[in-house]
């Protein structure tokens, strides 16, 4: 029986926020793989939103992840577009992910994809967004929670 506790602090407020925004008609498991995709980028980008190493009681170390939490909303595709090009106004740390990668099998034509399509013509399903809070908040207005 583990008893280690941690002692009593403040509660954490954090000035930044991570945001992943869905496109509203994705299929339940486009949205956890667009998810999963589109974080994935922030922390090489913005290391600062990366935490410490875990360990458990017995020593077995495990992989840091997030210092803080990610919020998950979803919209329409217009609203989609919206924010990609307020997250690109506001020169925020962003991932896209469009339709065209539900048809290729790696990271090279990943990329191959989104180049041949210009940024006003990109068929956007995902958008991930790291920045202040105030201005992550703009990005995603007219976005609702995800359920």
């Amino acid at each position: 029986m583990n008893t280690h506790t941690e002692p009593a602090a403040e509660p954490i407020r954090f000035d930044t926020k991570i945001a992943v925004l869905l496109r509203a008609d994705l299929e339940p498991w486009q949205r956890l793989n667009v998810t999963s995709f589109l974080v994935s980028g922030l922390g090489t980008q913005a290391p600062e939103v990366i935490g410490e190493p875990y360990e458990d009681a017995d020593g077995v170390p495990y992989l840091p992840m997030f210092r803080q939490p990610v919020l998950v909303f979803e919209a329409t595709k217009e609203t989609l577009t919206t924010a990609h090009t307020r997250a690109l106004s506001r020169s925020l740390p962003r991932a896209i992910f469009t339709s065209d990668l539900f048809a290729t099998g790696n990271d090279r034509d990943n990329r191959a994809a989104v180049r041949s399509v210009p940024t006003a013509d990109l068929d956007l399903v995902g958008l991930a967004v790291y920045g202040p809070k105030n201005a992550v908040d703009k990005v995603v207005k007219g976005a609702r929670m995800h359920p």
